[in-house]
């Protein structure tokens, strides 16, 4: 098993209460053709659908096992192009930065859309 990360250096509250994190439910994941890691998800935030591109291709056997399910969104990024498709926020995944298989960063019982973190 994987040894536990050391925490990051310390930060002030008001930097944590800039990042806007919002329940949104995965509507749809679509492959992004060329890509080897890349898919698209369809996401309702409750203001809006969004597409987010992730690269979960490699990490999940089936990417669109998580369809229907409601999971964590940083929703005030600037949009990104990935693989040539605008990403309108980012998908919080869990346990690929310490080398462990993925999972979702979810409520722990249904929510509305759109709900924020904090």
């Amino acid at each position: 098993m994987p040894s536990v990360a050391p925490p990051k250096e310390p930060i002030a509250f008001e930097d944590l209460t800039r990042i806007d994190i919002r329940v949104g439910t995965i509507l749809e994941v679509s492959d992004i053709p060329n890509s080897r890691k890349l898919v698209r998800l369809t996401v309702d935030l409750g203001f809006a659908e969004r597409t987010v591109v992730v690269g979960m291709k490699r990490e999940r056997e089936n990417p669109s096992e998580i369809e229907g399910l409601q999971a964590l969104f940083v929703v005030n990024l600037a949009p990104r192009k990935m693989a040539g498709i605008l990403s309108e926020a980012m998908l919080f995944d869990l346990g690929y930065s310490d080398g462990i298989p993925p999972a979702l960063a979810i409520p722990e019982r249904p929510v509305p859309n759109g709900t924020r973190v904090g």
